[in-house]
């Protein structure tokens, strides 16, 4: 199929974009001019249609194939010409093809989340105003107050020289390379990402988007899955939420039994404390906002206990503002691993390039040699050649396999095992608003349903309200009921259920050699997706909500003074290809483990089959923990860490 659209094809995707966001007349009843151009001004009046489908060419090749053979598929079945109530059938059963469905859900993310979330030059989106969002509180900080820079190296030569050469710099690789040059050690640390400072951070979701690999759009290749994973400078630690949860005990006796020794012991622990310490973990200075103060409402009506969840920041006295935390601490409270330790890193003598994508490793007899690795610029592109007898794989659960299958190293389990702790979203819908997107993203957490399924279950957590997410991802009915529904968006409490998933995904090179994701819901799996969407729709409506969704894709929701137990019956009747879930934890597809058939790489992440190469990061987790992952990462790099050094040291 090529890669580019015809014009048959390009107007094909014009026309998908104005049926998703058509001009419609304002209801009777509206006077207000803002809300009546939120409904008059389309995805053509607002130039949303040409902007997306020029987009098209530049998409990862399996959503441009998808978007391609769907624009195909509309074009042979007379879409352009086609009247709306005629374009929505056909897009209804284009749908019914996965990899059609494919292309109309990324469609429709890039045209309704632009909608809602798209600025102009002054930062702000002229339909705000009709949904009540307020859009960035603040302006950045001057550059001279943004605390603690790093001072980066930048290359002037083809090829650098180090004892160890760290692919990543996120909550693995910092650790790694902190440690490294601490012990005397020359590191270079290589981040494909950019670095973002506070003064650079707009307190936008479409900026934050920048910092995650793909622009945020990263999706499994049947569409059910969206993946986000950071791609900066400090890694998903500058994005995340700040949830500090430590690795079960369960969790650790398993993974000890596997081949990762100790770490059911005192040893684990002290890693474990080292971490928490550096990282000033703490819930002193955890905050309920409106949404998660409803979520406790629902679980205790229920009989379910919660916690308040330890973060990783510094005392806050203004967490009304910490919506944003996803798209970058402005104020610098959080504490990632760009505050910690990458500038131990740096301080010890380390070398950070950012910028810069490792395409492979390169060994010599068996073992590590270097990476040869591309040097992005705006002037241009070169090659960057980093010679070194020790490598590091920390570039994330998605991209450190990758960068093995790259270079023909790792063994048969490379890229299998892909776990992603599936999140299952859930919204009420209240009287009162909840303005979702306002104060701490997470707060609280319950545990009791994490052993529900066969031994499995999931959290349940509070999430901030991206108004680009819902607006991309509720069912789609038309659009007119999509305009309508939105405007409720201040009143939705967003909660998830984080599952411990149990099938694996698995890693894989696209046509063009990019990490690509497989992935499907395996019968436990969509056993433990069914009961959360269930739960939390019972905590809605005990919380008060007088309707309640979910992210199906077909339309699934229950409003007050219809039968609830009907709606509950709907959940378990929808079919598993109509799920849609969200990972921000990618693990396991480089696992640690004392078979080589099974696992990459030993129970201290030393590769099987290449001496001298590590892997460092979530990548390296055996399995599911079952919990937000942060903590159990670091204090695995820290062990990890510890082991390389000494193997540094018998071969020095």
């Amino acid at each position: 199929m090529a890669d580019q659209l015809s014009p048959q094809e390009y107007d094909a995707v014009l026309g998908v974009a104005r049926t998703l966001l058509p001009a419609l007349e304002p209801p009777a009843a509206v006077d207000d001019p803002v809300l009546a151009d939120y409904y008059r001004l389309g995805a053509a009046e607002r130039g949303l249609d040409i902007a997306v489908a020029d987009l098209v060419p530049g998409l990862d090749a399996p959503v441009r194939s998808a978007v391609i053979a769907l624009a195909s598929h509309l074009v042979e079945h007379g879409f352009a010409t086609a009247e709306e109530s005629t374009r929505l059938e056909l897009l209804e059963a284009a749908a019914e093809n996965q990899q059609l469905r494919l292309g109309l859900r990324h469609l429709k993310t890039l045209v309704l989340g632009s909608f809602v979330n798209g600025v102009d030059e002054s930062r702000r989106n002229p339909v705000w105003p009709a949904l009540g969002y307020p859009g960035p509180l603040s302006t950045p900080p001057r550059p001279e107050a943004a605390p603690g820079r790093i001072a980066l190296y930048e290359p002037d030569a083809e090829r650098l020289e180090a004892d160890i050469v760290v692919i990543g710099s996120g909550a693995g690789g910092a650790i790694i390379a902190a440690r490294c040059a601490a012990a005397g050690l020359s590191v270079v640390v290589l981040e494909a990402g950019a670095y973002r400072t506070e003064d650079t951070m707009k307190e936008l979701d479409s900026d934050g988007a920048t910092m995650f690999l793909r622009g945020g759009l990263l999706w499994s290749e049947n569409g059910q899955m969206g993946v986000m994973a950071g791609s900066v400078l400090g890694g998903g630690t500058l994005i995340n939420s700040m949830v500090c949860l430590k690795t079960p005990d369960e969790v650790r006796a398993a993974w000890a039994a596997e081949g990762l020794t100790g770490l059911d012991g005192p040893e684990f622990d002290k890693y474990l404390d080292r971490v928490w310490d550096r990282l000033n973990v703490n819930t002193h200075a955890t905050v309920y906002n409106s949404n998660t103060r409803a979520m406790v409402t629902g679980l205790s009506a229920l009989g379910y206990s919660h916690e308040r969840l330890p973060r990783n920041v510094t005392d806050d006295d203004e967490s009304d503002r910490c919506g944003f935390c996803n798209a970058g601490c402005q104020r610098g409270h959080k504490r990632s691993v760009l505050h910690t330790y990458l500038q131990d890193a740096v301080e010890a003598g380390a070398r950070i390039v950012v910028g810069c994508e490792v395409e492979q490793i390169l060994t010599e007899e068996g073992r590590a040699a270097g990476v040869r690795a591309v040097l992005r610029r705006p002037s241009g592109e070169r090659e960057l050649y980093v010679d070194a007898p020790t490598v590091v794989v920390a570039a994330g659960g998605i991209e450190s396999p990758a960068v093995l299958l790259r270079s023909g190293i790792g063994g048969p389990a490379v890229g299998k095992n892909l776990r992603l702790h599936p999140a299952w979203i859930v919204t009420g819908v209240y009287d009162e608003p909840i303005e979702a997107w306002r104060g701490q993203i997470q707060s609280a957490v319950s545990f009791d349903l994490t052993k529900v399924v066969d031994g499995g279950g999931f959290l349940v957590e509070s999430l901030a309200l991206n108004p680009g997410t819902w607006a991309g991802q509720m069912p789609f009915v038309d659009g007119r009921t999509t305009r309508d529904r939105l405007l409720g968006l201040r009143h939705f409490a967003t909660w998830h259920g984080v599952s411990h998933d149990h099938g694996s995904g698995e890693i894989y090179l696209d046509e063009e050699g990019r990490a690509a994701i497989r992935w499907e819901l395996d019968d436990t799996d969509r056993a433990i997706a069914l009961r959360a969407h269930q739960e939390l729709a019972r905590m809605h409506r005990e919380a008060g909500a007088h309707e309640v969704f979910t992210f199906h894709w077909r339309d699934v929701r229950w409003r007050k003074g219809e039968d609830f137990e009907e709606f509950l019956a709907r959940l378990e009747s929808q079919e598993r290809r109509d799920y849609t879930g969200y990972s921000a934890h990618q693990m396991g597809a480089c696992r640690m483990g004392a078979d080589p058939a099974t696992s990459v790489a030993d129970g201290w992440g030393q590769l099987h089959d290449t001496a001298g190469v590590w892997i460092g990061d979530g990548a390296a987790l055996p399995a599911a923990p079952g919990v937000n992952p942060m903590i159990t990462i670091m204090a695995l790099a820290e062990r990890t860490a510890e082991a390389l050094l000494s193997a540094h040291a018998l071969t020095a």
